[in-house]
């Protein structure tokens, strides 16, 4: 049988168009599982840290200092900034603080710079500087308002006008070395620290700039003894510091 070709093509061309028309009715998109996101960990879900409100720093109009020390100051920011201070809070640069050495934490001081005038009131809530010569580590605030920012360092006059505990009394202390650039010096002199006295708590730690730490906790955190610790050792391979840690 011969099939006439051209009369086919209409009927073709019909059926496709039925076919189209039928797959466009009703058409619905396509619903995909999607799987619920990864759970997150502990450490993902904890809120982030969260800088201490300032306190108003306050004292009487006639407050008088009880102890005055004329030094070196510097200032600090980051990479210390949103850590934990040795007072528990979280350390603000943008808030008028200071680190001290020896005096209690929480106390009140007014610092000078003696080559500007320029003065603040400060509160204590961190350990430092450790660094020979120096006295006093601003915050990145505290700097600005005493003309110490620039320069990096300036000479200033510390009045303490209040604090929550004895100066010449009582206290928690501890003898800190370093710092050291590597861990295995670090390391080797908390040995050497622990061996010789057993009673005592030896740690070394990094710092937040990567430099490496000693400290050493003498019975009962007594000063008398961490002093004579220092005098004891003549430590060549770092600076030694006498810490108050309360």
């Amino acid at each position: 049988m011969i099939y006439d070709r051209p009369s086919l093509r209409p009927l073709l061309l019909a059926l496709i168009l039925s076919a189209a028309l039928l797959a466009g009715c009703g058409h619905k998109r396509t619903q995909v599982a999607v799987p619920p996101p990864p759970s997150q960990s502990p450490a993902e879900t904890a809120p982030p840290v969260v800088p201490t409100a300032e306190p108003k720093i306050t004292v009487p109009a006639d407050a008088k200092a009880i102890f005055e020390q004329t030094g070196t100051a510097s200032w600090y920011g980051p990479p210390y900034h949103n850590r934990r201070g040795s007072n528990g809070e979280v350390y603000n640069m943008n808030a008028m603080t200071a680190a001290h050495l020896t005096l209690p934490l929480g106390s009140i001081v007014r610092v000078t710079n003696i080559k500007t005038g320029h003065s603040a009131l400060l509160r204590i809530t961190d350990r430092g500087p450790f660094i020979e010569g120096r006295i006093l580590d601003l915050s990145l605030a505290a700097a600005k308002a005493l003309d110490v920012f620039l320069p990096g360092t300036a000479t200033v006059r510390l009045e303490v006008l209040e604090t929550p505990a004895p100066l010449d009394s009582g206290g928690r202390w501890c003898v800190q070395i370093g710092s050291f650039i590597d861990e295995r010096g670090a390391a080797d002199l908390a040995g050497r620290l622990q061996r010789r006295y057993q009673t005592a708590k030896v740690l070394k730690f990094p710092s937040p700039t990567g430099n490496w730490w000693v400290r050493v906790r003498v019975l009962d955190d007594d000063r008398q003894r961490a002093q004579e610790l220092i005098r004891e050792n003549e430590i060549a391979e770092a600076p030694v510091f006498l810490v108050r840690l309360d």
